[in-house]
């Protein structure tokens, strides 16, 4: 890994991994600077199968009922080029893909 690139800590929901055949956490080669969208490139390079499972593969927006939290800052609404915090960018904590549930 050269200095322009991170290693990304990513935690899928149980059906993303099943889907793409993964168990626990997704460590992933990322260059900087480290952004949304440049962990979910990575990501779906990584795991293809994941295309469009976590965002429109057309328009490249968020799926409906999947949401990001970073820090444990919900991140869903961010702007994909947005850089995420440095801890998430250096590891040190996951960036977490959570499967969100609607109901009443």
């Amino acid at each position: 890994m050269s200095r322009r690139e991170a290693a990304v800590r990513i935690v899928l929901p149980a059906h993303l991994c099943t889907l793409a055949k993964v168990s626990g956490e997704v460590v992933l080669s990322v260059r900087e600077p480290v952004t949304l969208a440049t962990v979910l490139e990575a990501l779906e390079a990584r795991h293809p199968v994941l295309r469009g499972t976590i965002r429109d593969g057309h328009t490249g927006r968020r799926r409906p009922f999947v949401r990001f939290f970073a820090s444990r800052q919900d991140i869903s609404h961010a702007q994909p080029e947005t850089v995420l915090p440095s801890a998430v960018a250096r590891g040190a904590e996951p960036l977490l893909v959570i499967a969100a549930i609607a109901g009443g």
